[in-house]
């Protein structure tokens, strides 16, 4: 029984309690890790994307490009920005309109292994051809009394800059294509151009337009 002489101890204070400053430090914790990615997540670097598609061996300059702003994060420095485009380089592989520019996609110009060359084809060209576009380059060498003998593939792998067509010409429509074709295929190919062979292009299957 207690008496009235008998002194209870004074109840603990809670904020006293090491449950309630361990959870007061958790979720201190918990929004500063949120804070902090949100944070992350809206910082942004200028780096480059292509205004217009961009064929290997081309020499990329600011006028082929326009800076958009994204967040890449670590991801950043794959990618060619205003800070570090060397001036002179080149592609080395299609760049599509709108794509952002990685560095392995441009090189020194000392590093090209394509060469650009312009052709005459016998025919219209399919409407998917179009600039960047990945196409077969055949060739019927002329024959004698007017004819052409059974057609090849004269470079297995070209891509095209530019398709031009003249719908004037009495014969039909005249098209003119400017391709980019590895160097060791030049030769040959200026070769079959001056002895009048029957060039045709075939879109590659598979390959994007």
């Amino acid at each position: 029984m207690t008496t009235p002489d008998t002194v209870r101890p004074a109840p603990r204070a809670f904020w006293a309690d090491a449950r309630f400053l361990l959870g007061i430090a958790l979720i201190i914790a918990s929004v500063a890790g949120v804070w902090l990615v949100v944070a992350s997540a809206r910082q942004t670097a200028p780096v480059f994307a292509a205004a217009r598609t961009i064929v290997p061996g081309q020499t990329v300059t600011a006028d082929d490009l326009r800076v958009v702003d994204v967040a890449l994060g670590s991801a950043g420095e794959t990618y060619v920005s205003p800070a570090s485009l060397q001036p002179g380089v080149i592609a080395t592989r299609t760049i599509l309109e709108g794509e952002l520019v990685p560095q392995a996609a441009v090189d020194d110009a000392d590093a090209a292994t394509t060469t650009t060359i312009v052709i005459r084809t016998s025919g219209d060209v399919s409407a998917s051809v179009v600039a960047g576009s990945v196409v077969e380059v055949w060739a019927a060498p002329a024959e004698d009394g007017g004819t052409f003998g059974e057609p090849r593939i004269l470079v297995p792998s070209a891509t095209v800059v530019s398709v031009t067509r003249d719908d004037a010409v009495v014969s039909g429509t005249d098209v003119s294509l400017e391709i980019v074709i590895p160097r060791a295929d030049v030769a040959e190919s200026l070769a079959a151009l001056a002895d009048g062979a029957n060039m045709s292009v075939v879109p590659v299957a598979g390959e994007a337009q």
